[in-house]
């Protein structure tokens, strides 16, 4: 029992860590030309931080799923470990909106949907283990500072001619 819990364990965050990467390399990241030259609020994070944050609340995330896992798995959370990977894709989605098709408002769009899942997780999760819904706290804390970096953005992005082809 002990080699099956460590391997799910291994796997609950091997699944988040894994997008994470994955969605990483949809698109240019904080180095690219465009990203630098996008007006951003002063509450903005330097850029080496959000890998590292990341990473961190990946394993947070893993863990969390894990121990709803452990209470019956699929058979008997799969609702609650249903919208755990719905906003995993959500996640997922959200750095090739913004970052490979440069596109704030939809990136701003899909933040908002993970945000209220995110809080839909969390309440779920405290249902089943309270201490997998403290994990996810710190998730949602970081996600909502990512929106409001993404709704200056959008904002400054929107309003200021320099970002828009012209014929």
């Amino acid at each position: 029992m002990q080699l099956v819990n460590a391997v799910s364990l291994i796997l609950s965050v091997a699944l988040p860590v894994g997008l994470g990467f994955l969605g990483s390399l949809a698109g240019d990241g904080g180095d690219s030309d465009w990203y630098k030259q996008l007006k951003k609020p002063p509450w903005t994070p330097p850029n080496w931080a959000f890998p590292v944050i990341w990473t961190i609340l990946y394993v947070m995330m893993g863990v969390a799923a894990w121990y709803v896992w452990l209470h019956g798995g699929f058979e008997k959370q799969g609702v609650v470990l249903g919208v755990y990977l719905l906003q995993l894709f959500l996640n997922l989605l959200w750095t090739p909106l913004f970052f490979g098709m440069h596109n704030p408002g939809a990136a701003f769009a899909d933040i908002m949907l993970l945000w209220f899942t995110i809080a839909a997780n969390i309440y779920l999760f405290w249902h089943v283990e309270p201490v997998a819904a403290y994990l996810l706290v710190p998730y949602i804390i970081w996600v909502t500072l990512a929106s409001t970096i993404n709704l200056y953005v959008w904002i400054h992005y929107v309003n200021d001619s320099q970002y828009h082809v012209t014929n």
